[in-house]
Order: C-alpha cells, then structure tokens, then sequence
C-alpha cells in the first residue's frame, strides 16, 4: 500500500499554504471539475490532453503566474489523495518501489518552485497525481489508457513501409487498451539497458495482473532504424522489444523530433544540420504474449544472474557473468 512520508506531506501541504488566499479560493473552486476533466480525457492517444483539459478550466495563459501557483496547488491536492485513489490498483512491485523518489522529487519542486510551469512537466505530473499514469522507473512513467487504433498502420502502409505492420496489429488485437511508457527528463538516471528493462518488466507486471490489457508501447525518434548506426549506444532501445516480438509504426518527421534527436548529441546534431538525418518518430508495438515471455526470461535471467554473483561472492572468487 502505498503511504505518504512525512517530509513529503509537509512539502505538500507548504506548497498549499503558501498559495495567496484568492488563488487558494479559486482552487478550491475549480479543483473538483479539474479532476472529473482529466480523469475523462485519460483515454484518448494525446497524452497530454489531461493537461489541457484543465487548462481550459483555469483559462489563464500558462506563462501567468497565478497560472503556476494554479497548477501546482492542484498537483499538490492530488498527490495528498493519491495513495487513497490508487488503494484499489492491482501494481507490481516495480512501480512501488519507484514511487518513493517520484513522490519526493515532486513534493520538493512543488514547495520551492515558482513562476511559470514547463508545459512538459505539468502534462505528466496532472497523470501522475491523479493515478492515470504510473511510475516505472526514475526515468520512466507508464500511462495506464492508450488507444492504438488502425488508422497508423494505414498510413503505415501507404507510407511504402510494408504489410507487416497491420497484420501484426489486427493479430495482436490492438483496438484494446495499452500501457504507453514515457520518458521522464527530470531524471535520466534510469535512461539506460537496466533501467528500461526495469520499466518494461514493470508494464509487464501490470499487463500480467489485468487481461483486458492488450500489452505496452511506445513513441519516439529513438526507436529510429537509422539510429542502430549512428548512435549504437542507442540501439538497445529498438532492438530487445524487437528481438522479444515486438513491431513498429511509422509515424514520421516533425519538429519536435528534430529538436529532441539533436539536444544530446553532436553527431546527430550535424548530421541534421547538413541534411544527412531526418529524425522520424515510430510507435513501437510490444504485444501482450510476447511482452510477458520476454518478462519471464528476464525475470529467470537476473535471479540466474544474482546465484552466480552470491556463490561467487561466497567463495571469494567474483569472475564476470557476462
């Protein structure tokens, strides 16, 4: 079960005290509409439509800043309610162990920040507090609702990437419900092979307990083929889902993936910035069956793993597993 510490309710509640008294009256007008708006929104394939939804409620631009103090009273107000909103979730102890350092980072930029708020950040922090998404990692938020409708892999197609895709798609039964894995830029402390196996052993821990769920999926321009040769230390991103029976789909050039696939690296940066790369997003497709076989090995893997080093370490002799 999932408890509040100390530290972090008092962070939560400062956060509240320390609203100006007319922006604490009209949080608490607004705050039980806010809610019912971004739990109804939660469905939909735009993640940050949750977000949105509020803001329409607020009606302040979002560079305001009673807009801020807006904002971060209502994710304190939720957070206070999440460990009761989320009492009756079926999660894996993957999530609960991440949840400490997720509720702690939030508390303490809730209560010291000011001034606006990243548009990035408050889109994941309404589905956070409010339960819609859940942590996987410190790196790593899974939403627990995302359509994958068909209307992808038809573009997919006449795109000229193939027939694979809405074949896989129409077999994997995917006009269900997903979970979609979101990568957190706060911390990148788990943007690594460990910490993502960690983040899909997570989803497939929740994919395990409920049999509606049709598997897990993400977006982005790191799932770009081309990024096997230019940025290899990347590679594992698309390669163990794809080697562990997931598919991709197209999805696409855009600004936005130019912006991200260059802010961390030189060599994609010139190869952008001279026409030889354009960044495209695909939508990787892990199904159900074949997330929780890749989970089961890797579950066998790290406890096969963990017996070499104990005996190893008991006999004082530590060779390399690898």
């Amino acid at each position: 079960m999932l408890v509040l510490t100390p530290e972090q309710t008092d962070d939560l509640h400062l956060t509240l005290a320390a609203l100006p008294l007319h922006v604490r009256e009209r949080l608490e007008e607004l705050l039980p509409e806010a809610t019912v708006a971004a739990i109804e929104a939660a469905p939909h394939w735009d993640f940050e439509l949750c977000a949105k939804r509020v803001d329409a409620l607020i009606g302040i631009g979002p560079e305001d800043e009673i807009t801020g103090a807006l904002r971060r009273g209502m994710i304190a107000s939720w957070l206070l309610e999440l460990p009761r909103r989320i009492a009756s979730y079926n999660l894996p102890s993957e999530v609960f162990e991440a949840y400490p350092f997720w509720l702690s980072r939030t508390a303490k930029s809730l209560s010291t920040d000011t001034g606006a708020y990243d548009a990035d950040f408050w889109a994941k922090d309404v589905r956070f507090a409010t339960g819609l998404s859940v942590p996987g990692s410190r790196t790593h938020l899974i939403d627990l609702s995302s359509p994958v409708g068909p209307r992808q892999t038809v573009e997919h197609v006449l795109g000229g990437h193939g027939l694979t895709a809405p074949l896989r798609w129409f077999l994997a039964r995917s006009w269900g419900v997903w979970l979609e894995i979101h990568t957190e830029s706060r911390d990148l402390t788990d943007f690594n092979p460990a910490g993502w196996d960690k983040a899909w052993l997570a989803t497939a821990g929740i994919v395990s307990r409920y049999p509606g769920l049709r598997g897990g999926i993400g977006s982005s321009w790191f799932y770009d083929p081309p990024l096997t040769k230019i940025s290899r230390r990347l590679a594992y991103l698309r390669q163990t889902p794809l080697k562990n029976g997931a598919f991709m789909v197209h999805q696409g050039p855009g600004a936005i993936h130019t912006e991200r696939a260059s802010a961390s690296s030189p060599t994609r940066r010139a190869l952008i910035e001279a026409g030889k790369y354009t960044p495209r997003s695909w939508l990787m497709i892990w199904p159900r069956k074949a997330l929780l076989r890749w989970a089961d090995k890797e579950i066998q893997r790290q406890a096969d793993l963990a017996d070499i080093i104990e005996k190893a370490e008991e006999t004082g002799k530590i060779d390399n597993p690898a």
